[in-house]
């Protein structure tokens, strides 16, 4: 049944992204009985909102065959992506007006829940969740019995390095956090010119993913209050980590996605990067001139012998609130993400790492990226990686976290000061924002 008032609404929604704490299974959120699917009759038409590029092409696929069949037609609208598309659906939702299905990356999901954006289709998805990793699908149940999307991609994140420039100064691929310190600040005495990596605080993902590899749960909740972790012993420990490496000069401190940085993966100046399984497409465009040079690993691990991983990425299907073809919309989500045909497509046309677990090892996946043609079991190990992705703790003000760790965290990489400072910021930016929303806050 619907929620009782606004206050229980935000209530129930923090309840629901507790993560692990046994948190209490949320009310449905759907239409009447009257604006159901059953009491429709006729063919059904179904608007999707999305900027992965191609979905118009797979969509057709669906239209023309088990669309067609099931009278349930499909019309693709081009969106923009991130903050951009969370902010426009709001507004939509708000006047009644939201598409039927949306894309919408994990850690968008509890904002949109919260504002009562997304309906509950656990009952129109029963066992689909077998066909992805309990990680992955854990962000798309906020922690309850309720599911709010289906994943479509994921990105599980891995250890990017110079074949031939480890081998030239004799490096070993580091398998631990230690060891990478020890590869980083060897490669600065062989070779001061050059850098493992850079840290960059224009990159809040990557932090983010950095740290739920760690074992951070950034929100939480503490009865019906939300408790905020972002400066977590899990995530200190992160943060301290590669403090430490911008402060004593064995890394860069420059953003990514610059012409510089662009021009030091290029050149060989910097030599690895930490990433997810999408880096094959980054690479092509940043650093051409190293095509078949470089190679994929586990991430390093903070205890040796584990084999955990975080995500930088990553998007779910969700059916909204306003649409009145719940269950044709979940019918569609849930072929477009977990059907063959559709993954397929979805490879070829969108260019996505699928996160329906099947695919990740099948023919669409069966070669390597031509960038990484030198390493032919790119998706095998990408697959094994993927299974051990850790599941992720989102709350309704990831924005607000996300700007304040490239401010705070921006002036600490420039100055090379203490990231354990800027990590408080970010914590008590985004508590003061909750608190500023009318959410109630732990302390």
């Amino acid at each position: 049944m619907p929620f009782t008032s606004h206050r229980r609404l935000r209530q129930a929604a923090a309840t629901a992204v507790a993560v692990a704490l046994g948190a209490s299974t949320l009310a449905a959120c759907g239409s009447s009985d009257d604006d159901s699917d059953e009491a429709q009759s006729g063919p059904v038409s179904l608007t999707y909102w999305t900027w992965a590029p191609g979905m118009d092409k797979v969509a057709d696929i669906w239209n023309k065959g088990p669309g067609k069949k099931a009278q349930i037609k499909v019309v693709v609208k081009k969106q923009a992506s991130g903050d951009t598309l969370v902010t426009k659906i709001l507004t939509a939702a708000k006047a009644h007006k939201a598409p039927d299905l949306v894309q919408a990356e994990y850690q968008a999901l509890a904002t949109l829940v919260s504002n009562d954006v997304l309906a509950d289709i656990s009952g129109e998805v029963k066992g689909v969740d077998k066909k992805f990793a309990p990680g992955i699908w854990q962000q798309v149940t906020l922690g309850s019995d309720a599911v709010y999307a289906i994943p479509q991609d994921s990105a599980p994140m891995a250890f990017y390095y110079r074949e031939d420039l480890f081998k030239k100064y004799g490096l070993e691929v580091p398998k631990t956090w230690d060891e990478f310190a020890e590869t980083a600040r060897k490669l600065k005495k062989k070779a001061p010119d050059k850098d493992l990596t850079t840290f960059s605080a224009n990159d809040s993902g990557l932090f983010a993913g950095l740290s739920q590899q760690a074992g951070a749960k950034w929100w939480t909740i503490d009865g019906e209050k939300w408790k905020v972790g972002i400066d977590d012993t899990a995530t200190q420990k992160v943060a301290d980590f590669w403090g430490g490496l911008v402060k004593d000069d064995v890394i860069d401190n420059q953003p990514m996605y610059t012409p510089a940085w662009n021009k030091a993966l290029n050149t060989g100046k910097q030599i690895a990067w930490v990433s997810a399984v999408w880096a094959p497409g980054t690479l092509t465009t940043a650093a051409p001139d190293t095509k078949g040079k470089w190679a994929m690993a586990p991430l390093p691990q903070w205890t040796e012998g584990e084999s955990v991983t975080g995500s930088w990425g990553g998007s779910t299907i969700a059916v909204t609130n306003d649409s009145k073809h719940k269950d044709a919309a979940a019918k569609f989500s849930t072929w477009l993400n977990t059907s063959p045909e559709a993954l397929a497509a979805l490879v070829k046309e969108s260019g996505i790492y699928p996160a329906a677990t099947a695919a990740q090892t099948g023919d669409a996946l069966s070669q390597a990226p031509e960038f990484f043609s030198n390493q032919p079991d790119f998706y095998t190990e990408a697959a094994e990686i993927a299974k051990n992705t850790a599941p992720a703790a989102w709350g309704p003000n990831v924005n607000v976290a996300y700007t304040s760790f490239k401010d705070a965290f921006g002036k600490a990489a420039k100055n090379k000061s203490d990231f354990g400072a800027a990590l408080t910021t970010m914590q008590d930016a985004t508590v003061a924002d909750l608190k500023k929303q009318g959410f109630e806050v732990a302390e």
